[in-house]
């Protein structure tokens, strides 16, 4: 009993260490600047629709798996690939956006973060994960992924406890507790930046991809759980942080989760950088290597391990000079939804109940939506 428990939770931490990569690090100042006091409901709204995607990935873990590996389809199987090739190009985009962030936090708390800065860092750190990668391979830094969770995690709590007790302290004060007022935005303007959002729930589709070491209820469970877990932080976080964000006068940067810190207690600062520093490099790692396998699967092992990493250290450094931070946050949002786009019609062609495949329509048309129309936030 013990020996499943511990398999269950190993299993489970590698979608909560991609789900809570950079989301936790960048929420608040953009939901805060698009929706201000209605910053709880929206990110119910992100993780409800990431909630709806899961069941289609747990759906094709269930039933879809079984038939790929049995003479599937043309449709399902041409689908398949084509879904493979689009998380490849989302795994690019998020090595760029975890060490862009990386760079942000990191040089934030020196107070150097300029926009030269953060390409110098993010540059320099995707160069080294790629000789890393090409001389020693990237295997002996999967341990980081456990402490990297464990880190944040940690941080997290701490930050929930810092901006309880601000709250607390503020709504018994005479001024009482006052929320953030969005920025001037049209409505169709609030919806295109919550739909670049979706990045900051993803990673419960990573279980989809480990049935060579977990059996397929083992992985169900580790991407449901995974959801349930982070949904609950989330909104927790964003609620308790809320109280905080107008001390940023309307002023939201990708790296403010640091003055808010800062507003809850100094202390929280210095674990703040580091468990971003950690967790940021930790994901861009697990995300190179996972990258480097579905191109090595997709190729049939034509092409080797090493060419792979500097092909995504490339396409990373790339985009990382031609995108801003929360340029890159919409841009993998669109990546992902398009991703999950493509999983709806993978389960839609191997579905035989007419309801669940109205649904997988109706989801796939808001993922269509977020894919051609989701914009950074500004």
């Amino acid at each position: 009993m013990k020996n499943n428990f511990k398999i269950q939770i190993n299993a489970t931490s590698t979608p909560l260490a991609s789900i809570f990569g950079s989301g936790f690090l960048i929420i608040v100042p953009i939901l805060a600047g698009a929706v201000g006091h209605l910053s709880v409901l929206a990110m119910a709204g992100v993780c409800t629709l990431a909630l709806a995607v899961g069941s289609v990935i747990r759906f094709n873990i269930r039933h879809t798996e079984p038939i790929l590996a049995d003479n599937p389809p043309e449709s399902t199987l041409s689908i398949e690939r084509a879904s493979d090739l689009a998380l490849i190009l989302a795994y690019v985009i998020s090595v760029a956006l975890y060490l862009h962030i990386l760079a942000s936090f990191v040089l934030g708390g020196f107070g150097a973060d300029t926009e030269l800065n953060e390409n110098i860092i993010t540059t320099a750190v995707i160069g080294m994960i790629v000789l890393i990668g090409m001389t020693k391979g990237l295997a002996p830094l999967e341990f980081l992924e456990s402490w990297a969770l464990l880190i944040t995690f940690a941080i997290i709590a701490l930050l929930l406890a810092g901006f309880a007790y601000f709250d607390w302290t503020t709504w018994q004060s005479s001024a009482g507790i006052q929320m953030p007022k969005p920025l001037e935005h049209t409505p169709w303007e609030v919806l295109t930046i919550l739909a670049g959002t979706l990045i900051v729930v993803q990673g419960f589709e990573t279980p989809r991809y480990l049935g060579d070491e977990f059996d397929s209820d083992t992985r169900i469970k580790a991407s449901r759980w995974s959801q349930i877990i982070s949904t609950s932080v989330y909104i927790a976080f964003v609620a308790l942080a809320l109280p905080l964000t107008h001390l940023l006068h309307g002023k939201y940067d990708d790296n403010s989760l640091i003055e808010l810190a800062k507003f809850a207690s100094p202390l929280l600062v210095t674990p703040l950088i580091i468990a971003a520093a950690l967790s940021q490099f930790s994901a861009a790692v697990a995300d190179t290597m996972s990258a480097t396998g579905n191109m090595e699967e997709i190729t049939n092992h034509q092409l080797k391990a090493k060419s792979g990493y500097l092909l995504i250290g490339g396409g990373a450094i790339a985009l990382t000079w031609s995108a801003s931070t929360l340029e890159i946050v919409a841009l993998a949002s669109r990546a992902f939804a398009f991703y999950y786009l493509l999983q709806c019609f993978v389960a839609f062609t191997v579905s035989k109940s007419p309801a669940q495949k109205a649904g997988m329509l109706v989801l796939a048309a808001v993922l269509a939506f977020i894919t051609v129309f989701a914009v950074p936030a500004s």
